[in-house]
């Protein structure tokens, strides 16, 4: 089977599509066979390295986390599901023509394959932080970076509890958050001044990484009242660094009910081959996207 692969740490230019032995399906796992997989930060912070505490690996090792594909093979144990099902999930190595998923759900009607791999991890790290931060009803969220995945399901589960949300994006992205139900201002020079403008916050997400940490604790008035997926110093001035997942299963159910119900819906910006995944790492490591990116297999 073709497998995007790295031998070695480093930027986009060790990505390589490799021919590789496929993989099967231990107890309690089930293999698919790949029609897409998410793009997510987490894959080029581990292909750099960032992640070796979180995320050991070997080299050579595959890439990606998120797959959306039809089973074709079930581990010892697995119940309630069977081999043509479609389903999206967790797994490893998910940039492949098959992939072993850890966590799955079947795919909720009207979704495409492409679609449905831009949901797991990040609806895992969207109701994650939302419950790490401790933002309630009636409350006022502030999500810096909130046009991408992980800001999408944010602004709109948020939206679902009853919370207020005010989020900071580009230019070309602005009527996108208003269409997810938030107050949307541009980030850049005097970004804060202009958040203050739009009310109160009492809590704030650094999804982007892009050096406002500081200014988040000085909106909220409390390091404890920030959380950041993407600054590996936001520790330094108290602000919990959240980068473990929690229970992808319940994730996924949750992805199900709300997708199934319209209240969550996350575009696909852009797709790619896998001959392609070092343009996706290095239009990920960008930015300034609006929805997900996804690998078509």
């Amino acid at each position: 089977m073709k497998k995007v692969s790295f031998a070695e740490f480093g930027g986009p230019d060790v990505l390589h599509l490799v021919d590789a032995e496929e993989p099967h399906a231990g107890p309690g796992r089930i293999r698919v066979a790949v029609r897409a997989a998410g793009v997510n930060p987490v894959d080029w912070r581990v292909r750099e390295g960032q992640m070796l505490k979180a995320h050991p690996i070997e080299l050579p090792a595959g890439v990606g986390l998120d797959a959306a594909g039809v089973v074709d093979e079930v581990g010892e144990g697995v119940e309630g599901v069977e081999v043509g099902e479609p389903v999206f999930g967790e797994g490893s190595s998910t940039y492949a023509e098959f992939a072993v998923l850890s966590a799955w759900a079947r795919m909720p009607e009207g979704l495409t394959f492409q679609e449905a791999a831009g949901y797991p991890s990040v609806v895992e790290t969207a109701l994650r932080v939302l419950r790490e931060v401790g933002v309630r009803p009636g409350e006022t969220l502030l999500v810096s970076g909130a046009s991408g995945g992980v800001g999408s399901a944010v602004l709109q589960i948020a939206r679902d509890r009853g919370i207020a949300v005010i989020g900071t994006a580009g230019a070309a992205n602005q009527d996108y958050l208003r269409s997810l139900g938030a107050l949307a201002t541009t980030y850049g020079d005097g970004w804060a001044e202009r958040v203050r403008q739009l009310g109160r916050v009492d809590a704030a997400l650094d999804l982007a990484g892009s050096g406002v940490v500081r200014e988040l604790v000085g909106l909220t008035g409390d390091p404890r009242k920030v959380i950041s997926i993407a600054d590996l110093d936001a520790p330094a001035l108290g602000v919990r660094f959240s980068g473990v997942a929690g229970s992808v299963p319940d994730a996924l159910a949750e992805a199900v009910r709300l997708i199934s119900l319209g209240k969550l819906h996350i575009p696909v910006e852009r797709s790619y081959t896998l001959a392609e995944a070092a343009a996706a790492h290095i239009d990920s490591q960008a930015g300034h996207s609006r929805g997900r990116r996804v690998m078509v297999v």
